[in-house]
């Protein structure tokens, strides 16, 4: 698990009387990217979808000039993105990060490229305490995530049911910060997260069905499908079968409460740092 990629394309400029002057560089809301796309239709093929958390939440996705391995003679035939790129170039000479002015040289490229070349598990950087669920999504390679997503690469159904079970809702909920009063999930929520030493293939068809129960509401947004009050009852039903899955991969009884989801798996924790202390050196006591 990583965090997305970061654009750092200029986009907001201090002014001298104060306050910020902000452009659409590497970053394009859907009229910037349409009003693009009309003015040079080569650029359309430049476009790939944009998402954060937030955007991965509200559904109002966002593009960007994904502008890797472009030649040289098809972006002169673009003025607007070639204007883009001054922007982003003198945007980043004026950064107070060295690494940002020193990366002012390839305008074309996000300062961070982070992006899979494989479907990934996005997860929001932060999401209400109000869910009961981290909305989350499996998304394909041709999807640009952002520096306000953490991604798994390489996703499986498997690393799905895993993430958005009630067992890993239980441990984020217990090790993770807050922003105010929302998760702020981190990649220590992730790697410290104990696995079962069993089959996991098993879930599969229980993640299919959350996102099969998904697929049946198109029209919905993931802040919709994940409202306390508002969630599909096929949808609910498909993460209470995952839910009761994953818990049974853990205890064959399962769990009565998260209490007892967080206990067992703070025992599976010691377990899994056990052999990490006992490597540990001892300090030599000074005489």
């Amino acid at each position: 698990m990583h965090k997305g990629s970061q654009p750092t394309d200029g986009a907001r400029l201090r002014l001298p009387e104060g306050g910020y002057k902000k452009f659409s560089n590497l970053i394009l809301d859907a009229n910037d990217a349409a009003k693009l796309s009309i003015l040079c239709p080569i650029a359309k093929d430049w476009l790939r979808s944009y998402v954060g958390g937030d955007e991965l939440i509200s559904g109002k996705w966002r593009y960007c000039l994904w502008l890797k391995d472009i030649p040289p003679q098809d972006l002169k035939k673009c003025p607007d993105v070639i204007e883009r790129l001054k922007r982003v170039r003198s945007g980043r000479l004026q950064s107070p990060t060295q690494s940002v002015r020193e990366f002012a040289v390839y305008p074309t490229l996000f300062t961070q490229d982070r992006q899979p070349d494989t479907a990934y598990v996005a997860i929001p950087e932060v999401s209400s305490s109000t869910r009961e669920y981290i909305p989350m999504s499996l998304l394909p390679s041709d999807v640009i995530a952002s520096n306000k997503l953490m991604i798994v690469p390489r996703a499986t159904l498997v690393d799905f049911a895993l993430l958005t079970s009630r067992l890993h809702m239980s441990w984020m909920r217990t090790v993770s910060g807050r922003l105010k009063n929302d998760y702020s999930y981190s990649p220590s929520v992730f790697f410290t997260f104990p696995l079962p030493k069993v089959n996991l293939t098993t879930l599969d068809p229980h993640a299919q069905a959350i996102l099969d129960a998904r697929a049946n509401h198109p029209d919905a947004t993931l802040a919709d499908l994940y409202d306390p009050d508002l969630m599909p009852a096929d949808l609910r039903r498909a993460h209470r079968d995952n839910d009761r899955a994953v818990d049974r991969l853990y205890r064959r009884s399962g769990f009565a409460s998260d209490r007892e989801r967080v206990e067992h798996l703070f025992m599976l924790y010691e377990q899994m740092v056990k052999p990490l202390l006992a490597q540990k050196p001892k300090r030599r006591r000074r005489s």
